[in-house]
């Protein structure tokens, strides 16, 4: 995609970030609600209206930035859904459940984007096979970035959430605490170059995988 203009990258990577975003957050909010939490349901979270869920800085100015860049590494988050764990029916159990949701549907969205090149590949209609197979692959690469960071086991990250409710209370007390200074940790890392050289390997073996199941390697 590197031929591209910037007003055509906007055009090729707008759908997909809504779409995993958005998606990511409502599994979040989805998952909880089926163990007990309704906090999200109650506020209007589970909607899949993009505007409910939109971060001016996360889910546009961040990723436009980055689309400026080069490496290719492109990022953003939406509004955390708002989950409410002591309404969990078993805390420990549904925070890792609430926390998984998010990233699996960043990989059901990542194989439905697979499929759409696939299908705009076999199309053989240029105005159509061009566009959708760009699309289909902004829509792998963000959902597989997605997901592999958001299982970076850092919290308030959705794989630090896990890590606190599979490690020994003894553990994920003290592990717990790191939430506050872990978006400030997580930005050094991004900044320093050490993110995305942690998640390369398996973002880039991933989405490889789904580029063959696309038809494009």
């Amino acid at each position: 995609m590197e031929d591209l203009s910037f007003v055509q990258k906007i055009a090729v990577w707008a759908l997909p970030v809504l779409f995993a975003i958005t998606l990511h957050e409502v599994a979040h909010g989805w998952v909880a609600s089926l163990c007990g939490d309704m906090t999200a349901k109650r506020l209007g979270r589970l909607s899949l209206n993009p505007l409910h869920h939109v971060d001016p800085v996360g889910t546009l100015l961040v990723p436009g930035i980055m689309m400026l860049l080069p490496g290719g590494f492109i990022f953003g988050w939406a509004k955390p859904v708002p989950v409410d764990f002591s309404r969990l029916r078993q805390p420990r159990r549904d925070m890792v459940l609430v926390a998984l949701a998010g990233p699996m549907a960043n990989l059901l969205m990542a194989i439905g984007w697979a499929l759409v090149t696939r299908l705009a590949m076999i199309a053989h209609t240029d105005f159509i096979t061009q566009p959708l197979a760009y699309m289909g692959m902004a829509g792998i690469a963000i959902n597989v970035i997605l997901m592999v960071l958001n299982l970076f086991p850092l919290p308030p990250l959705d794989g630090g959430r896990i890590a606190v409710g599979l490690l020994p209370p003894r553990l994920a007390e003290p592990f717990s605490r790191l939430e506050p200074y872990g978006f400030p940790i997580l930005l050094t890392l991004l900044v320093t170059g050490l993110l995305p050289l942690v998640l390369s390997g398996p973002a880039s073996a991933l989405q490889r995988l789904l580029f063959a199941v696309a038809g494009i390697l």
